[in-house]
């Protein structure tokens, strides 16, 4: 059991660098935004493998879900793209 979890929080940890890189290269602010609140709900998913099940409902709504409708709206508000 404890290799299985193990295996996961392994497999979670790649795809957060990976997800981590993809945020700083990318030009398209939708796309950083959905990333983040990827990294966020990963994130949530590692506080339940380490058992703080209020740590990761707080991090899934705050995280995730709140900060990514304030960025949307800002986004919104400015723009999508970067400027070279």
């Amino acid at each position: 059991m404890n290799s299985l979890i193990l295996f996961m929080a392994l497999g979670l940890s790649v795809v957060l660098i990976v997800g981590t890189i993809i945020i700083y290269l990318s030009k398209d602010l939708l796309v950083a935004i959905l990333g983040s609140a990827v990294i966020s709900l990963i994130a949530s998913i590692f506080f339940l493998i380490l058992q703080a099940p209020d740590v990761a409902i707080t991090e899934a709504a705050i995280g995730a879900g709140l900060t990514t409708g304030i960025l949307l709206y800002a986004m919104k508000k400015t723009g999508r793209y970067e400027d070279d």
